[in-house]
């Protein structure tokens, strides 16, 4: 099954620009998504588990979400796992860890922020 609708959680308004220009050229025309920028990675993590308890009462079947944050001096397997006990406690079945047809939450580190490249 094709998504319908990404979601994007980024930590910033530049990963914000960056997702606004770039699934219009990858996605199929019926495909429709969303950026949802926080106001940094702190932002963004203090307010993941609500808002995916928030998704996870309404989010339809074929769509996903996406949560983009950077690595900066995080240890990549403690960041990692933060976001995937915040998908599974909000009862999201993240990408890692279910079979590829029922994922709702891709949970992905940037190891070198966008402003980097």
């Amino acid at each position: 099954m094709m998504a319908r609708h990404l979601e994007f959680l980024v930590e910033e308004l530049s990963m914000e620009a960056f997702l606004n220009t770039l699934p219009p050229r990858l996605l199929p025309e019926d495909c429709t998504f969303a950026v949802r920028a926080f106001q940094g990675k702190r932002d963004l993590l203090s307010k993941l588990a609500s808002r995916l308890r928030a998704y996870a009462r309404w989010l339809p079947p074929e769509d996903r979400i996406f949560v983009l944050v950077d690595r900066d001096d995080d240890d990549c397997r403690v960041l990692k796992e933060r976001l995937e006990v915040a998908a599974t406690e909000a009862g999201l079945p993240a990408r890692s860890q279910a079979d590829t047809r029922s994922w709702k939450v891709a949970n992905r580190i940037a190891i070198e922020e966008l402003e980097a490249w």
